[in-house]
């Protein structure tokens, strides 16, 4: 029987792209949300890395969940120009500025990464999704691993697929942004699908 991996997001994009990214480990794992994860109250992030912020969050869910492997992340993007930022605040960009609180938090966090970005020439557009992934039960870390994609900062968004930043993170080999990639394709480069896939081939070993 699959070993059960309870993710603690409340995002079903996600979960979604969770589920996808491990198809080729679905005879060792099945991965599923943490159960009444939208009750619990949200584990503190106070890391400076993303690294620490996804171990903290599996250890302090993991305790919610005894004997459970619980995977926890921490993402977001980075941008050249901007000194690495949004970065480990990718999340919440928008709302740490007051930036259009009668947005969505995702088009709000869009706009004003465009508006930061607006004099910013081509050749300096150069962005990277970075994800960092940690498996953690009864309060102790298995494994954790991380991946990356690179990619361009459009100036504006194109592509209805996705969420976060992925209509305006162009992939120049592709010629496509994140939003406007199908499933499959999508879960093959993107940055949360690498640090899955690598945390359950590390996963295989101990389990």
């Amino acid at each position: 029987m699959p070993t059960q991996l309870l993710v603690a997001t409340t995002n079903a994009g996600k979960l979604r792209d969770f589920r996808v990214a491990a198809a080729a480990h679905a005879a060792a794992f099945c991965i599923d949300f943490l159960p009444d994860i939208d009750t619990i109250p949200d584990a503190p992030e106070e890391g400076a890395t993303f690294a620490a912020n996804a171990c903290g969050k599996a250890i302090y869910y993991s305790y919610i969940a005894p004997g459970c492997i619980v995977l926890a992340d921490d993402s977001g993007l980075e941008v050249t120009a901007l000194q690495g930022a949004p970065g480990i605040r990718s999340a919440r960009y928008a709302t740490d500025a007051g930036f259009r609180p009668d947005l969505p938090v995702d088009a709000a966090n869009n706009l004003l990464l465009l508006e930061k970005m607006r004099d910013a020439p081509a050749n300096s557009r150069v962005a990277r999704y970075r994800c960092v992934l940690a498996a953690a039960i009864n309060g102790s870390i298995l494994a954790s691993a991380e991946g990356t994609v690179g990619g361009e900062i459009l100036r504006e968004p194109r592509g209805a697929g996705g969420f976060g930043y992925d209509p305006i993170f162009y992939l120049p080999t592709f010629q496509r942004t994140m939003a406007e990639l199908d499933l499959k394709t999508k879960h093959t480069i993107s940055h949360r699908g690498h640090a899955l896939r690598a945390l359950l081939s590390l996963l295989e070993t101990q389990t």
